[in-house]
């Protein structure tokens, strides 16, 4: 019931994220921003200008690279910092569900009508799959569902629905890591793979791979302490640390093969170029002349980052294109942006200081084990102090810090939406705690059978969707749950009217 309610409501948000980015890109002139924005291949079709009129919003900044690699692959040295998968899935659907539209629609109508059906489809298994990990790792149906709920109205919403890989990204970290925490470790490798084939910080995610088979290699290792027998404890010690090395090694090489392939990719195509200008169309020559866009050439020396000891082309263009280092950021101007980001930054910061707080002894043993006399409980704390919990929020801490300190700090808010369950159960779980619409208990039952004096089974009371039961009730709502909800709707429709017209956002 409750994967209904989640799915039902995500596809609400997703038929009004679309149709309200629609009107508003109608409504609001868009902005002249100095973005990429390379020349059409084709002459419209009968159906491109309505494509145009109710999607075009979902094309604008970091899309256009999307949707340029999707059309014509891989070309300016810049468009290498945007990962394959995305495009070659946008390209996929244009070709095979939604080729019959040909006739009628342009390769880039077809592949703006991919992103809206391609994303709107992946955020609802991101969904799906959040809500697993939510019931596995919190070991809370309630928290599960209301951090589900909260994450249909993320506020990095426009990202999951335009042109963007997040929603790609999302839903394959989230069920990478369900499949890790229900021990199915090969599959979720490959998830986890296929993750960072579609974003560079998925190599983030070989942490999980070695910590979780860590912990149960101790576990294990524990178990064994009143086994008598030298010999047959010394095998099984034995084996259990090949395995763990076993499973380290070969998990870290199949979460970092694609961004490996993909980096050689890119250093065969600048570094050994077999491309000569006279096969690039001169419209889009003439535009990397008028930009300062590098392409591929033959006759032309190689770059310079081809002659470093470690030739990556991702750090290269992260440095040259768009400045990215440490504590480069750090600038008066910038003080705009850093508030915009801080209300995903605080979330980030508060879970880590809650956390830290209810449990300093777990955190300081690193969570790997929980001291005293039974050091592995059968059944933990459920919640967000749960012991299971304490790797993933340090994940979004290491996240919160590396996108501060050393990114463009604006895209901290769906850096995190994308990658870590921690700010919608740190959200989840302060409603919860604060908001007494949310505390209600049901009448108390009296089971068939039961004696009389026997107390009675009470039940805390939950809404069928609590989001909407309490956005319904706004004005007797906490004032937590007004900041909380607050953040996440403003930040749904202020992305939605900002980015669909060309206007900085996150």
């Amino acid at each position: 019931m409750d994967v209904k309610t989640v799915l039902q409501f995500a596809a609400t948000t997703r038929g009004l994220s679309l149709l309200i980015q629609a009107l508003l890109n109608a409504a609001i002139p868009d902005h002249e921003a100095d973005a990429f924005t390379p020349p059409r291949a084709e002459e419209p079709r009968l159906l491109d200008p309505a494509v145009q009129w109710f999607l075009g919003g979902l094309s604008h900044w970091d899309a256009e690279h999307f949707l340029f690699i999707a059309e014509r692959g891989y070309l300016y040295e810049h468009n290498y910092a945007f990962f394959p998968l995305f495009p070659v899935i946008l390209r996929g659907l244009a070709e095979t569900i939604l080729l019959p539209l040909s006739g009628c629609l342009t390769l880039r109508g077809r592949l703006l009508l991919a992103v809206a059906l391609g994303n709107s489809a992946l955020f609802l298994l991101s969904v799906v799959a959040l809500y697993g990990l939510g019931r596995v790792v919190l070991q809370d149906r309630r928290l599960a569902l209301v951090s589900s709920l909260l994450y249909c109205l993320t506020p990095a919403n426009v990202f999951m629905m335009a042109g963007y890989s997040e929603s790609l990204f999302a839903a394959l970290t989230f069920g990478g890591l369900f499949l890790l925490e229900r021990g199915y470790t090969l599959r979720a490798c490959l998830a986890l793979s296929i993750a960072t084939a579609a974003r560079a910080n998925g190599l983030v995610n070989v942490g999980f791979l070695l910590y979780l088979p860590l912990q149960q290699a101790l576990c294990k290792i524990w178990g064994l302490r009143k086994d008598n027998n030298r010999h047959h404890k010394c095998l099984h010690y034995t084996w259990i640390v090949a395995h763990l090395l076993f499973t380290a090694a070969l998990g870290t090489a199949v979460i970092a093969l694609p961004f490996l392939v993909f980096q050689y990719y890119g250093y065969r195509a600048f570094c050994t170029p077999s491309l000569s200008l006279e096969q690039v169309s001169p419209a889009l020559i003439q535009l990397a002349e008028d930009k300062g866009y590098r392409v591929p050439d033959e006759n032309a020396p190689p770059p310079l980052w081809c002659l470093r000891p470690l030739p990556l082309l991702y750090s290269h263009i992260q440095d040259v294109y768009w400045d990215v280092g440490f504590l480069r950021y750090f600038q008066l101007k910038q003080i705009p942006n850093f508030l915009l980001a801080l209300p995903m930054a605080t979330l980030g910061m508060a879970a880590a200081y809650m956390y830290y707080t209810a449990n300093p002894a777990r955190c300081l043993r690193l969570g790997l084990w929980d001291g005293g006399a039974n050091k592995w409980p059968d059944k933990p704390t459920p919640g967000f102090y749960s012991p299971r919990v304490f790797l993933y929020v340090v994940h979004a801490t290491m996240l919160l810090g590396f996108g501060t300190f050393c990114m463009h700090v604006q895209v901290l808010t769906r850096f995190l939406s994308s990658s870590s369950p921690v700010p919608f159960w740190i959200s989840a779980h302060l409603l919860l705690l604060y908001e007494p619409l949310l505390q209600r208990r049901s009448p108390p039952t009296f089971n068939k059978g039961q004696q009389r004096g026997t107390p009675r089974t009470v039940f805390l009371y939950l809404p069928q969707n609590p989001i909407v039961h309490l956005m319904s009730r706004w004005k007797t709502c906490s004032i937590p749950t007004r900041w909380i909800l607050g953040y996440f709707i403003s930040y749904w429709l202020m992305g939605l009217a900002l980015h669909s017209n060309f206007l900085p956002w996150t």
